[in-house]
């Protein structure tokens, strides 16, 4: 079977790149760069955002002058294609769910000894990004790629159906009030009342790609790629807006003080005031995608992609880095113990809170999502090309479940009665453990964003 032919067209107006395989477009938010010399082509890409190579050195089928560069066709395996897009740290929409049909791959059988399937939903037009919030009531609230906000019973029927103007990456938060609060890439920042209608939303100058926290005092954080962390009262209105140098993609999370936490593209980590000062921030040697979690102690972790783990005190002096290695956007979560659980690069790793690897599993391909601790101990990872994983306290894998036609690309979320939300490429599931299952471990950030609300509030 030959390699898929991929195409690379460079798109400076809207900060996208088209990649065509033989019957399937994606969509991918960042520039390619090509380097040339007198004798051509080097063969190497760059990612406009790293300023550096990545050592995937394709086969050119095309050698022509760089000044007239317009369109290069790419001989990749379907290995080397996986390693590009992972290196470039590039999350794909829904359509690449069915590239193993069109790659010609086996589909992959569903394990029903280990999980109950107690619902799938067809997402409308396909694609999800987003992780599934879920509210006091047990109603699920999910984000698609082709701009969706789909609300669901627990039983997995639809209670309404929000449209925004763009894809929707950002994850749903659900305030004390029932307000579902959520970004999109039409610029705006969107709040919706329980039953889906618009109470307001907010504009931006750039998408909106971050999740948003929710304060005590129902204050809403979020950053976009215009450069700002915003500030909105419940109403709305603007409270403040605080610059920084660069994109931000990193989500916002609150600690009990109040204060701030969130990475940018320009290399920094910050602490905010509730009143928008700067307090502190932090150097790190790359870009910062994940999100933040904060312990129990308030000690702050996170990960940028300069291969390093972080590991801060409040007042922003370190209490230990770890080097991983890893460029990927994984983003911690923590159990009671203190013990730290995320993805790092083509592992899921466990680390011991005071920066000691305590396990490491490999993987088929780099992983950027975040996994969810249970209270029994266990650890669920969306793990890449159809797959939802689990693990024990001590990294032994307990069981896989095997999904058709679907790329889990969110982080999962768990209910009270043990039960797994995970959405992918064309899909939401509820799964259910046939043994052992369990509600959320009893930590301060056990789970993405912290809660099963999405809040990105320490709560506990």
């Amino acid at each position: 079977m030959l390699p898929p032919v991929v195409s690379f067209k460079k798109i400076h107006r809207n900060f996208t790149t088209t990649i065509f395989t033989r019957k399937l477009k994606l969509i991918l938010p960042q520039p390619i760069l090509v380097t040339a010399s007198s004798k051509g082509f080097q063969g190497r890409f760059f990612v406009k955002k790293h300023a550096k190579t990545h050592g995937i050195q394709p086969v050119l089928t095309d050698k022509i002058p760089a000044i007239m560069l317009r369109r290069m066709d790419l001989h990749l395996n379907f290995t080397a294609f996986a390693d590009l897009l992972a290196a470039m740290k590039l999350r794909l929409i829904a359509l690449l769910a069915a590239l193993p049909v069109l790659l010609g791959l086996p589909a992959a059988a569903e394990n029903t000894n280990a999980l109950e399937t107690l619902w799938r939903f067809w997402l409308p037009g396909g694609g999800a990004e987003s992780s599934a919030a879920l509210a006091p009531d047990g109603t699920i609230y999910q984000g698609t790629f082709r701009g969706w906000l789909i609300a669901l019973t627990p039983q997995g029927e639809v209670k309404w159906q929000f449209k925004a103007g763009r894809e929707i990456k950002s994850s749903p938060a659900v305030a004390d009030d029932g307000t579902i609060y959520f970004g999109s890439r039409d610029r705006n920042f969107y709040a919706l009342t329980p039953t889906g209608k618009l109470k307001w939303k907010f504009a931006t100058g750039a998408w909106v790609d971050a999740s948003p926290a929710i304060a005590a005092d129902g204050t809403v954080y979020f950053t976009s790629w215009d450069k700002f962390c915003y500030a909105l009262t419940p109403a709305g209105n603007l409270k403040w807006k605080f610059a920084t140098s660069n994109v931000m993609v990193s989500s916002p999370a609150v600690a009990t003080d109040g204060t701030i936490y969130f990475g940018s593209h320009d290399k920094f980590f910050y602490a905010l005031s509730p009143a928008g000062k700067l307090i502190w921030k932090f150097t790190t040697g790359g870009e910062i995608d994940s999100s933040p979690a904060i312990g129990a102690d308030g000690t702050v972790y996170f990960s940028s992609t300069d291969g390093n783990f972080y590991a801060l005190h409040p007042d922003g002096t370190a209490v230990w880095q770890l080097h991983t290695g890893s460029y990927t956007a994984s983003s911690p979560v923590l159990d009671e113990a203190g013990n730290i659980y995320l993805s790092l690069n083509q592992n899921q790793a466990s680390l011991s809170r005071d920066g000691k690897i305590r396990w490491q599993r490999g993987t088929d391909v780099p992983v950027d999502v975040s996994p969810v601790v249970a209270a029994n101990g266990n650890e669920y990872f969306s793990l890449p090309w159809l797959r939802l994983g689990g693990y024990n306290r001590t990294g032994e894998y307990q069981w896989e479940f095997h999904v058709r036609e679907n790329n889990l690309q969110a982080s999962p979320n768990l209910d009270a009665a043990g039960v797994i939300y995970t959405s992918g490429g064309q899909s939401l599931f509820a799964l259910r453990p046939r043994t052992n299952a369990a509600p959320l471990a009893n930590s301060s950030w056990p789970m993405w964003r912290a809660n099963a609300r999405h809040t990105g509030r320490v709560e506990k």
